[in-house]
Parts: structure tokens; C-alpha cells; sequence
């Protein structure tokens, strides 16, 4: 009897293990916080800007794609005019941006438009160190975990000061908290955050709600033939695009140096 039930239980242990959701869409929804600052005869103005956008996950195959779905703002991000005259118009990217990650090589590979200009970045997984609350939620019907880490990243300052407009690149210590479900057993998640949990990450906070993602649904099938890595002439690192856009931002600030200015916030 004893062999019986164990038998049993490996046989149950299997099943559960066999039943767990391995492929599959989500979207979600992310929120961000932006702020543009200007200094304009010696006021300085601090405008704030909240936007909305909906995006789309497709994992399977040890493999998952993240790109934009359809947007809630049929604007670009929103525009204004100053005190001082300017016209600023704000320009969030990642519309029509597409992060192909493989879970097996631990190999990413981003297409990411700029300036009107196509990049293919190629990259590595990496991981934060997460520490584990022993909170726990429901999200849409799944029973979810709370993990925590901290990521240094750079970020992009905009600052306008008597007409002119300066950028500059800081180094920011942000706190990270994610939700994710042991359910979904695929290590994918929101954005760049591919490849960190041992399940999925239905929700996310980032740097105290600056930017904030939370899945609106969850499907069990998906189309996998659309995860494919983005291919193009001409392959950059992570520092190439850099150096690139800095470039770019330049020359388009050159170009700009009337009354019309343009805020592209990463």
C-alpha cells in the first residue's frame, strides 16, 4: 500500500508539473512618470507628463518577444509651450521597438528605432539580484511572489535654460519590485527585465512608480512564429547605440536652436 501511494504521488507530482503553462501571450500596461525641467530667466519651470501604453509579451520555446500593442494616446507623448515661448513637444520611444530574448544562450537582441534611424543592439541577459519578501498576491487568478533588487542604470536629464537645451546622462540607483508567479515557470517578464525569476513577472514597479507595469491578461496559447530575432544590415553593442545617439542628439539640437524643441524621453 505504502509503494501504491508513493507511486501515486509521483504520478500526481508529474501531472502538475506537465499542466504548467508554458507558452503563451500577456499583455500589459505600463504607466510613466516623466518630468521636463526649464530654466528660463533664471525660473526655473518643472513640467510633468504621465502616459500610458499597452505592450505585449509572446514567450515559448525558451524564447520570448516584447514589443508595443495598440496605444491608449493616439499622441506621442504630448506637447506644451513653456513660459518663456518655447514650443516642446515630448516624444516617448519605444513604439515600435522589439526586444527578441532566447533563455537558452542567454542572448538578446533589441530593434530599436531612433531619430527615424533603425538599430539592431545585440546584448547579454543579465541578472539582478533579487531577494525574496515572502509576500504574496493574487494577479489575475495566479498566486504570485514578491521579489526585490536594485538596479544602477543611467538615465537622461533634459534641462532648458535661457533657450537653450542641454542633456546629460546620470547615474541612477533605482529599486526594483516585481510580482511573479512560480505557476508560469518562464523566466520573462516586462521590457528588458527577460531572464531574472523563476516565473513570470505579472507586475512591476520600478524606481518608486517612475515607471510601472501590471498584466491586464493572460493567454495560454500564442502565435510563436512571430518570435523571431530582428535582423538588419549592420549589428551595434549596447555601447555602439550609445555613442550613436549621443551623436544624433547633438546634431538634432544644433538644428533646433529656434523656438521649437524636442524632447525624446528613453
Amino acid at each position: 500500500m505504502k509503494r501504491i501511494l508513493i507511486a501515486g504521488c509521483l504520478v500526481l507530482s508529474v501531472s502538475l508539473v506537465q499542466a504548467q503553462q508554458k507558452e503563451g501571450k500577456v499583455v500589459y500596461q505600463r504607466t510613466s512618470q516623466m518630468q521636463a525641467r526649464f530654466n528660463i530667466n533664471g525660473e526655473e519651470q518643472v513640467v510633468p507628463q504621465t502616459r500610458k501604453d499597452n505592450f505585449e509579451l509572446v514567450f515559448g520555446n525558451n524564447q520570448s518577444l516584447w514589443k508595443a500593442a495598440e496605444l491608449e494616446n493616439d499622441d506621442d507623448g504630448g506637447s506644451f509651450t513653456s513660459e518663456g515661448g518655447a514650443q516642446i513637444r515630448m516624444i516617448v520611444a519605444g513604439s515600435n521597438d522589439v526586444l527578441y530574448t532566447n533563455f537558452e544562450t542567454g542572448k538578446k537582441t533589441e530593434k530599436k528605432e531612433f531619430l527615424d534611424k533603425t538599430f539592431i543592439i545585440d546584448d547579454s541577459v543579465r541578472s539582478l539580484k533579487w531577494k525574496m519578501t515572502g509576500e504574496t498576491k493574487t494577479i489575475l487568478d495566479k498566486p504570485c511572489m514578491k521579489a526585490v533588487a536594485t538596479n544602477i542604470t543611467t538615465r537622461t536629464m533634459m534641462n532648458m535654460d535661457n533657450g537653450k537645451m542641454e542633456r546629460k546622462e546620470v547615474q541612477d540607483t533605482a529599486t526594483i519590485i516585481a510580482w511573479f508567479t512560480s505557476s508560469i515557470p518562464v523566466s520573462a517578464g516586462p521590457g528588458e527585465y527577460q531572464g531574472q525569476l523563476p516565473g513570470l513577472i505579472l507586475e512591476m514597479d520600478v524606481a518608486n512608480g517612475r515607471q510601472a507595469y501590471i498584466a491586464t491578461s493572460i493567454s495560454e496559447k500564442a502565435d510563436l512564429t512571430v518570435i523571431k530575432e530582428p535582423t538588419g544590415k549592420k549589428h551595434y553593442t549596447q555601447e555602439e547605440f550609445k555613442k550613436e545617439r549621443d551623436k544624433m542628439m547633438g546634431e538634432m539640437q544644433q538644428n533646433n536652436q529656434g523656438g521649437h524643441r524636442v524632447i525624446r524621453m528613453q
